[in-house]
């Protein structure tokens, strides 16, 4: 069941990465003054999925380091590891599709359709974010039930 405090907790959890991921879909875009729209819409969608894993990674294993400070315990390599593997899991297949299908259309078309560009850009992030988030969430809740 959906609550209140699952909103809150997936909002706290991604707030940061998307951000950073934002701010450099936007930036980005002012490459389609020298590329084109489809190469354009590939350099968006690799910008912002090294803002937003960068941010993730970061605030994972600073997240765990400090749960194991407070636990006096120290973080390891089999502990990173655990993270990353985790990490994959949760991003993993999402991403994939993400990435090679869902972004790259979403920013191409998007301003096309709406005949704006700089809206385009927002809306096509919009969409793929909310493909994206559907899958990715499902996959957070089964490997915090799985902990």
């Amino acid at each position: 069941m959906l609550t209140k405090s699952n909103f809150k907790e997936w909002f706290n959890r991604y707030k940061y990465a998307e951000l950073a991921s934002t701010t450099a879909a936007l930036l980005t875009s002012l490459f389609s003054k020298i590329y084109s729209g489809l190469t354009t819409a590939y350099l968006i969608t690799f910008a912002e999925y090294l803002a937003f894993y960068g941010v993730i990674l970061i605030s994972s294993y600073r997240k765990m380091a400090l749960k194991h400070k407070n636990e006096n315990k120290a973080t390891g390599f089999r502990e990173i590891l655990s993270l990353v593997k985790n990490l994959v899991l949760e991003f993993g297949y999402p991403a994939f599709l993400d990435f090679l299908l869902v972004r790259p259309f979403c920013m191409y078309w998007m301003p096309i359709l709406c005949g704006n560009y700089f809206f385009g850009i927002i809306l096509g992030k919009i969409t793929a974010d909310s493909c994206f988030y559907f899958f990715t969430i499902i996959n957070y809740e089964i490997i915090k039930k799985r902990s």
